[in-house]
């Protein structure tokens, strides 16, 4: 079946929006802080801290930058071989991303995770090949909020009209950095966000799933018969 694009230009964050990372992050903090030997923060607090930069949630919670920089590379010395893998595709997004692709659309990744994991991950799941361009954090500092990695992404797409793009995230960062650039947002319940935070982040939709995303992005292409 062909379809027609709703938005020529979709942006996708990764965690909680493509993926469910949360085994793979939750495990190499837990190992960081045990590493490290600082109590571990409750199960239920270190889910709140799926989505936003790690390094900013880090800080706030250890209170010094250098704390959080030491924590971040205990963090790493798991997350990059173990548990950037620890980590499965949300159910239909594959097929979204494939007929989103195939009907022309500009697909690009815009992710608070460091560009250099989002490459391998999404290389790793085989959905590469759908994204003009891989957006992240950098490891420099250059970028590292969410609306910063927006900028990144639109400046590499040409700087698209905002109407013409479209924002998909499931936290309240992933509004909160589209609106930045006027951009419209749909915001997937399957991620990580705690009870109320969308509804009050007051995106212009929230869907559960890629099911009910799929028709706010394309609409079957009906063509003539003479």
């Amino acid at each position: 079946m062909k379809y027609q694009l709703t938005y020529p230009y979709v942006l996708f964050d990764l965690d909680g929006t493509l993926t469910d990372s949360a085994p793979g992050i939750i495990r190499s903090l837990v190992y960081a802080f045990e590493q490290s030997g600082v109590p571990v923060p409750p199960e239920s607090t270190l889910y709140t801290w799926l989505g936003p930069p790690l390094a900013d949630t880090l800080t706030a919670h250890l209170g010094s930058v250098e704390a959080a920089q030491q924590m971040s590379r205990l963090y790493r010395e798991r997350y990059i071989p173990i548990g950037m893998y620890e980590n499965s595709v949300y159910a239909g997004m594959p097929e979204l991303l494939a007929d989103l692709h195939a009907a022309g659309a500009q697909i690009a990744l815009a992710t608070s995770k460091p560009q250099v994991y989002a490459q391998p991950i999404v290389t790793h799941f085989g959905l590469r090949p759908y994204f003009t361009y891989v957006g992240g954090a950098t490891l420099d500092g250059r970028i590292t909020t969410k609306a910063e990695v927006i900028g990144d992404v639109l400046q590499q797409l040409g700087n698209p009209d905002p109407v013409q793009c479209v924002m998909i995230g499931d936290r309240l960062h992933d509004v909160e950095g589209a609106r930045h650039y006027h951009l419209p947002v749909i915001a997937v319940r399957h991620g990580y966000a705690p009870a109320g935070e969308l509804e009050a982040a007051a995106p212009n939709a929230i869907v559960a799933d890629a099911a009910e995303l799929r028709p706010y992005l394309l609409t079957p292409h009906l063509e003539s018969h003479r």
